[in-house]
């Protein structure tokens, strides 16, 4: 169903930003407005989350672990210049100015459910561009299979960074060729109309809605086409509750909590808990690449 601005986005949505903006609660590294993207019809029809949900319950560890931290401690982040590393496996390696991968021109409305691994969910309005229109500029070789990713490495800006979490820095994510090249899978650069805040993963992310929420990296600088499987931030961390494909499924659960319901942020006290839907309610779009898998040993 294709969705426009005013049929998604409240008046008290939009006056709520404005105060957070004013405020300099959003930690948004620049203050553009405006931004619009072609309607999609992989939108979903459900009701967004708003601005101030989105910008302020966010797991980035480069910031913090509480999920107001990113909020709170972003501003550090310096996200223009910025420009993406693509090399690896494809005839055209390069350094590519953000600007050149996603221009505004070429921005599409992507209004997508999010479900994280622990039990929560939003749906983000992103604007972004396919990440098969990016990989397609470094044109992959016949023996790509996969797809690396890399965040910034940084302490001064990320200061998370600086202290010990357990996690070997940069974050590292991946994905199977097929999974990056799916019509789903984009690079975000914004959100609810303006340019991508700090601590959603400016200046660009990865989104993949049918996968938990760990495995849309944010403020990449490195993408690397390969043929082996790549090494992944949680899998190295903790395998046996973080595997390489990350699917949404309800019939697998996390060995500390069950994934059969989530919460959707914003839900209230009364709001309860809803079923989680396979593939997070894209299976029609995605299930055939795993035809014949078993997603509870490869989850």
């Amino acid at each position: 169903m294709k969705l426009k601005w005013s049929e998604v986005t409240p008046e008290p949505v939009y006056l709520t930003r404005r105060a957070l903006i004013a405020a300099g609660m959003a930690s948004i590294a620049a203050p553009a407005f405006g931004l619009t993207g072609k309607p999609s019809a992989l939108s979903t029809d459900e009701k967004p989350n708003s601005f101030e949900e989105i910008t302020n319950y966010n797991n980035f560890y480069e910031f913090g672990t509480d999920k107001t931290d990113p909020a709170r401690y972003s501003a550090t982040l310096k996200p223009a210049p910025w420009s993406v590393k693509i090399d690896g496996l494809v005839d055209h390696p390069g350094n590519y100015a953000v600007e050149d991968l996603a221009p505004d021109s070429a921005l599409e409305e992507r209004i997508y459910r999010l479900r994280c691994v622990e039990a929560w969910s939003m749906v983000i309005p992103w604007l972004g561009v396919p990440l098969a229109a990016v990989l397609q500029k470094a044109a992959p070789q016949a023996g790509a299979k996969y797809v690396a990713f890399q965040t910034l490495e940084d302490p001064k800006q990320m200061p998370g960074q600086a202290y010990s979490s357990g996690i070997d820095w940069p974050y590292r994510e991946g994905l199977r060729l097929d999974e990056a090249m799916n019509p789903l899978t984009i690079l975000a650069t914004g959100l609810y109309g303006k340019v991508l805040p700090n601590q959603n993963g400016a200046p660009i992310r990865l989104v993949v809605p049918w996968k938990y929420g760990f495995k849309s990296i944010k403020s990449i600088v490195g993408i690397t086409l390969t043929d082996k499987q790549p090494q992944t931030t949680w899998q190295m961390l903790q395998a046996n509750e973080y595997g390489f494909y990350a699917n949404v499924n309800p019939q697998v659960d996390h060995p500390r909590w069950s994934q059969a319901t989530e919460r959707r942020i914003g839900a209230g006290l009364l709001g309860g808990r809803q079923e989680t839907l396979m593939f997070n309610g894209y299976g029609d779009q995605v299930a055939q690449m795993y035809s014949g898998m078993d997603l509870a040993k490869n989850y």
